[in-house]
């Protein structure tokens, strides 16, 4: 679009934009569609568990609601914001062997050498990838319910915490 000048339309200007980089990574762990039975019928919401990390030391997990996907996404960011934990990650692994046991969920987590990578499924993997652990085993024992075993993660992880 040209105006008679010859000179390109204000509209498109903007459009180089660099959007800024995020201060966190995020990762959906999981995404539900929730029911409540009220007197005419059945309301549906869905319930989003997001976990956050910046890969250096710092991550949290959060879940919210919402009538629709990205209000429960918007409001698990938030919550995971507010429950960030700082760790210190000495040469990529963790310090020593842990072994938590929060609720229904036991989670392991070993340190490994440099180069093994993260022996981790699901839940835990995105926690420990969002922290910046680049080498540890773990095996995730008891529930298979993601939410439980990324708050028990956190929780073994809270061990390494640093203190402020």
């Amino acid at each position: 679009m040209e105006d008679n000048k010859g000179n390109k339309s204000k509209r498109f200007k903007n459009d180089k934009k660099k959007r800024e980089k995020p201060e966190f990574d995020q990762k959906l762990l999981d995404l539900a569609r929730v029911t409540r039975v009220v007197k005419g019928g059945r309301r549906f919401s869905f319930r989003a568990t997001m976990v956050i990390g910046d890969k250096k030391g710092r991550v949290g997990v959060g879940v919210g609601k919402g009538s629709d996907v990205s209000n429960a996404i918007g409001k698990a960011v938030n919550d995971a914001k507010k429950s960030l934990i700082n760790i210190d990650i000495s040469k990529g692994t963790i310090p020593y062997e842990m072994e938590i046991k929060m609720g229904s969920a036991k989670i392991m987590l070993k340190p490994a050498k440099e180069g093994r990578g993260i022996v981790a499924g699901g839940a835990v993997r995105a926690v420990v990838d969002l922290v910046g652990i680049r080498d540890v085993v773990s095996k995730s024992l008891g529930t298979s319910n993601k939410l439980n075993v990324a708050r028990a993660t956190i929780g073994a992880l809270k061990e390494f915490e640093i203190k402020a």
